[in-house]
């Protein structure tokens, strides 16, 4: 993601993941969300970012993992990042708690000077 027409790549390439992994309506946009905050973070903050996507599997349920991942200059303080109304840029400062809350799974690991990752997982009660 190093333009802004692939963040609109990268939400077309979620949602068709959603679909492949049997999710309803519901999920698909909490899940397009999420992944579009989080690309949004790792372009504007983090300089461009990559984005993987892996349909997987766990106690019969399937899921979608995102992967989202920058070379930037890190988040000082995680914790302060997840807060509702923090942000280092001209946004509302929901995207990072945000994006948190709508998936099921939710790790960020940064280290300042060396990026940022977040990997998160949205399980489909569908099988």
């Amino acid at each position: 993601m190093r333009a802004e027409e692939d963040l609109l790549a990268a939400r077309h390439a979620v949602r068709e993941a959603t679909v492949r992994a049997g999710f309803g309506l519901v999920d698909q946009t909490r899940i397009v969300t999420a992944a579009s905050e989080l690309a949004r973070n790792a372009y504007v903050h983090g300089g461009g970012g990559n984005l993987t996507l892996e349909i997987v599997q766990k106690g019969g349920r399937r899921g979608l993992k995102l992967v989202v991942s920058d070379q930037g200059p890190g988040i000082p303080d995680i914790e302060q990042a997840f807060t509702d109304g923090f942000t280092t840029g001209a946004g509302l400062g929901h995207g990072l708690g945000g994006a948190r809350r709508l998936m099921d799974e939710f790790h960020v690991w940064s280290s300042p000077g060396r990026g940022t990752t977040v990997t998160a997982v949205r399980w489909n009660g569908r099988g």
